[in-house]
C-alpha cells in the first residue's frame, strides 16, 4: 500500500487542475456541445499521462537538490520510497502511451504535445536554471494547452484568451519562485537560478503582472468578438472576480507567505475556489440576462 501511494505522490495527480486550462476554448466558445466536451476530456487524459511524466523526469532530474528541500526531500524518489529504475520506466511507460493515443487521435494535439514534451526537456535539462526564461517556459506550457483544448474544435482561438493566460502563468510562476527566495534566504538555496531574483524584483515583477492580468481581462471582456457572442456588453462586470481572485492570492503570497505550490493553494483555499466558481457563474448569469436592458 505505501508503495501505491507513493506511485501516485509521484504521478502528481493533484497537479492535474492545471489541465482543466485544454476546456477553455471549448468554454469560452460558449458553445457546449456534449461530443466536443467528450474530445476535450480525451486531450485532458492525454496531457495529464504526459505531465506526469515530465513531473517524473523532473524528479529524476533535481533528486539532489529536492534532498535539500524542507519539504521536497520528502518525496517518494529523494526520500528513497521509489527506486530510479521504477521512476524510468514510469516516465517512459507514460509519455509512450500519451504520444501513441494522440496520434490516432488527432494529429493536431499529438503535435503540441510534441512541443510541450520538447520544451519540458530542455527546461529540465538546463533552461530550469536560466532565471526569467524559467517562468517563461512555465507559462508557455499553459498556453500549449490552450492550443491543444482548442485542436479539436472547429473554430479560432482568441488571442486574448492566450494572452491572459500567458500573463496569469506567470503570475503563478513568480508567486512560486517567491517561495524559493524566502527558503533561500533561511540558507537552503533549492534552485541554481535563485541568484537571478530577490524579494524585491520577484514583488515588483508580481505586482506588475497582477495588473497587466487584471488589465488584459478587461480588455478581453469588451472587444466586439466577445459582446458578440454573449450578446451583450455588461461581460465586463465578471472582472469583479478576476480582481477579488487577484488579490486573494496576493494576500496568501504576500501575508501568509504560502505560494511554494499555486495548485495546492487553489485547492485548499476556499476564498479561491468560491471566487473562480462566481467567476464562472457570473459569465453564465451575463449570457442568461443578455435580453435585459439594464
Amino acid at each position: 500500500m505505501n508503495v501505491l501511494v507513493s506511485l501516485l505522490i509521484l504521478l502528481r495527480p493533484h497537479q492535474y487542475v492545471k489541465n482543466a486550462f485544454v476546456f477553455a476554448p471549448w468554454f469560452f466558445a460558449f458553445h457546449f456541445p456534449v461530443d466536443s466536451f467528450l474530445s476535450e476530456g480525451v486531450v485532458f487524459l492525454l496531457f495529464s499521462a504526459l505531465a506526469s511524466s515530465v513531473y517524473i523526469l523532473n524528479d529524476i532530474k533535481d533528486i539532489n537538490e529536492d534532498r535539500e528541500h524542507p519539504t521536497k526531500k520528502n518525496r517518494p524518489l529523494p526520500s528513497g520510497k521509489i527506486s530510479m529504475p521504477v521512476a524510468w520506466t514510469l516516465f517512459a511507460s507514460l509519455s509512450s502511451l500519451a504520444f501513441v493515443a494522440a496520434w490516432f487521435f488527432s494529429v493536431e494535439v499529438f503535435l503540441v504535445l510534441v512541443v510541450y514534451f520538447i520544451l519540458n526537456l530542455a527546461y529540465s535539462f538546463g533552461l530550469k536554471h536560466v532565471s526569467i526564461l524559467d517562468i517563461f517556459i512555465i507559462a508557455t506550457g499553459f498556453v500549449l494547452r490552450l492550443f491543444a483544448g482548442n485542436a479539436v474544435l472547429d473554430q479560432n482561438i482568441s488571442m486574448w484568451i492566450v494572452i491572459v493566460t500567458f500573463l496569469l502563468a506567470l503570475f503563478l510562476a513568480l508567486a512560486k519562485r517567491r517561495d524559493d527566495v524566502l527558503l533561500a534566504g533561511t540558507g537552503k538555496k533549492t534552485r541554481k537560478n535563485i541568484d537571478g531574483y530577490n524579494l524585491e524584483f520577484v514583488n515588483a515583477a508580481m505586482v506588475l503582472m497582477a495588473a497587466v492580468v487584471i488589465v488584459a481581462y478587461i480588455l478581453y471582456t469588451v472587444t466586439p468578438e466577445v459582446t458578440q457572442r454573449f450578446q451583450s456588453g455588461h461581460v465586463y462586470l465578471t472582472a469583479f472576480f478576476v480582481v477579488l481572485g487577484i488579490f486573494r492570492y496576493m494576500q496568501i503570497t504576500f501575508v501568509h507567505g504560502d505560494s511554494g505550490s499555486p495548485t495546492k493553494v487553489v485547492l485548499k483555499d476556499i476564498f479561491l475556489q468560491l471566487t473562480i466558481l462566481l467567476w464562472l457563474g457570473s459569465l453564465v448569469l451575463v449570457y442568461t440576462l443578455k435580453d435585459l436592458k439594464l
